[in-house]
């Protein structure tokens, strides 16, 4: 009996240390980690500075880059911070348009900023600074 008690109050406090953590948005989130290149119609990244536009041709990288950001809590201190903007602009296949600006450590989507893992954030700006390079 005193096992069965051990085992449910364990569960008790495993699930009500999950609800907290949910509650205060620090679990982890990849909001773009079922995207496909096939749902992207069309993609623009825009840079300031230096206030350029690059149309991107092939989407599978930005898809695989997209696929591993990984988001925790909302967080609009990015205001406080400067540096380079890089905003994609994707067109979906459904028609929607989404708006998704790497900031590290903080990416906004749809106006809408988060704290963000740093690697993944880092490597979607690498990413475009590339396609800025080259284009």
């Amino acid at each position: 009996m005193r096992k069965k008690a051990a085992i449910t109050m364990a569960f008790a406090i495993i699930v009500l240390t999950a609800g907290v953590m949910i509650s205060r948005g620090k679990m982890p989130y990849k909001p773009y980690k079922d995207l496909k290149a096939s749902d992207i119609v069309s993609a623009t990244v825009y840079f300031l500075p230096p206030d350029k536009t690059v149309q991107i041709t092939d989407v599978e990288e930005l898809v695989s880059c997209l696929g591993e950001v990984t988001i925790y809590n909302e967080d609009s201190s990015y205001n406080d911070y400067c540096g380079q903007t890089v905003l994609f602009t994707l067109t979906m296949a459904d028609g929607t348009q989404e708006e998704i600006t790497a900031f590290n450590p903080f990416l906004i989507i749809n106006g809408v900023g988060y704290k963000a893992k740093y690697e993944p954030c880092e490597r979607l700006s690498r990413y475009a600074n590339q396609l800025l390079s080259a284009g």
